[in-house]
């Protein structure tokens, strides 16, 4: 069965003293959440499970993300998620340090409805 795309949010996160990149990309995650509020599945009557959550996480150090962590982070759905190159590094040399910004887009999808539902007009 086909499926289509019904929501595509973006956030960022950072940790600016730990360089900890999983943590940057769990709050790009948290971020992205807090932009949404979907009711489709109760109005609809659609289980969560049939959700398919697809997450890009952008970060210099795509290698340094645990992704199955991050997966963890999402409340409905199946998750899926990967880490690319992204991001940013900003350096503090007088600290000697960097901070970590996170990008993610988190996409979900469910299968096709076309054709169970109709649309009614008021009489």
């Amino acid at each position: 069965m086909s499926e289509k795309r019904i929501i595509l949010e973006m956030g960022t996160g950072n940790d600016l003293y730990g360089q900890d990149y999983t943590k940057a990309a769990r709050r790009a995650v948290q971020d992205a959440l807090h932009h949404s509020s979907i009711t489709l599945f109760s109005k609809l009557g659609v289980n969560h499970s049939e959700m398919r959550v697809e997450v890009t996480i952008g970060v210099q150090q795509p290698d340094a993300v645990d992704c199955e962590l991050v997966a963890q982070d999402l409340p409905r759905g199946r998750a899926r998620v990967r880490a690319v190159k992204g991001g940013l590094d900003v350096d503090d040399a007088v600290e000697g340090s960097r901070h970590v910004v996170a990008t993610a887009a988190v996409e979900a999808w469910l299968p096709d409805q076309a054709g169970k539902y109709k649309i009614r007009t008021p009489e």
